[in-house]
């Protein structure tokens, strides 16, 4: 992970509840920190999902359970200081946030000026890397109601110049705000494909890192193994995400559409649909990676109780390093 900016604020020391504690002692060997998504309390497209749970209670939850961190949402303030106070609130850690960038259609200085306000908010406080999904070139106005078929391409020709895009952002990004850009290989988004990623990666430099999802990975048709083993030296960021496997075959079979997906419960947490996780979790054990893992999954929370499944998710990691 990047070291931090001087104009960084430092994150301050926590009195951590003991089931946080405990969550530490168990990852600290392997330099490694256990946070959690608000997706599946809250979801940021869904509205209806989750739309009545204000932030305060996912992170009561969250720091009950033992998370040490969370990423953001937007039942989140958009200040930096607000978002200071409800961390120190919650007693606990700002991991991340998603940015919804545009990358394939604008220019640097363009992106440079949209991610202002909230890479200055999480420099502010304390993450070190920044969620970048990209929204260029998604079909329609509401792209994640479209065919999973309608996925967007990027020609062959395009590919050196938005490589060279995403570079410059990225190493502006840590010059000004000490953040790594941790771009997120996402259904619907023009790097779905194993031989996307490739070409994601061959087209940046060291800039840009790459955020493993595992369910994301699994979905576009990837082998876990096979991204780690090509790919872990740009790692910056991981999300554990569980697919149910049926669910995912029958949207894939109708070509239905993401949000679709995630109605019918395509995504569940880890332990709770088909994913090994043996090779991430390998990978996140050796000296590859240091950093976070982040559990993720989006969810009707009136289906999937989202106390109960980040629970189910915690004991599932804690399995996988001996607890």
């Amino acid at each position: 992970m990047s070291t931090t900016a001087s104009n960084v604020r430092q994150t301050p020391a926590r009195d951590w509840q003991p089931s946080q504690q405990a969550t530490r002692e168990r990852l600290a060997p392997y330099s490694l920190r256990l946070g959690i998504n608000p997706l599946g309390w809250t979801n940021d497209v869904i509205t209806e999902f989750g739309d009545e749970t204000p932030v305060e209670t996912f992170i009561a939850e969250a720091a009950a359970i033992g998370y040490e961190g969370v990423e953001m949402g937007r039942k989140f303030p958009t200040d930096r200081h607000a978002v200071a106070g409800l961390l120190a609130d919650g007693n606990v850690d700002l991991v991340s946030g998603w940015y919804s960038g545009r990358l394939a259609e604008i220019g640097v200085a363009d992106e440079l000026a949209n991610v202002a306000n909230h890479a200055a908010l999480l420099a502010h406080n304390g993450a070190q890397v920044m969620v970048y999904g990209e929204t260029g070139l998604m079909p329609g106005d509401d792209p994640l109601n479209e065919p999973l078929s309608a996925t967007p391409v990027i020609s062959d020709a395009d590919w050196a110049a938005y490589g060279q895009r995403l570079t410059e952002f990225g190493e502006a990004l840590e010059r000004d705000y000490g953040l790594q850009l941790a771009y997120h290989a996402h259904l619907m988004m023009v790097a779905e494909t194993e031989a996307e990623i490739d070409r994601l990666m061959a087209e940046t430099g060291d800039a840009v890192g790459l955020l493993f999802d595992t369910g994301h990975i699994a979905a576009g048709g990837r082998g876990l193994a096979r991204v780690l083993a090509n790919h872990g030296h740009r790692i910056n960021h991981i999300h554990l995400k569980d697919i149910r496997r049926d669910v995912f075959a029958a949207i894939r079979e109708r070509d239905d559409s993401f949000n679709t997906g995630v109605r019918a419960g395509m995504f569940t947490v880890p332990g709770d649909g088909c994913i090994d996780f043996t090779p991430v979790i390998d990978f996140a054990k050796s000296d590859a990676y240091n950093g976070w893992l982040v559990v993720e999954a989006e969810q009707d929370p009136t289906q999937a109780p989202s106390a109960e499944y980040a629970d189910k998710a915690m004991r599932t990691v804690q399995s996988f390093f001996g607890g």
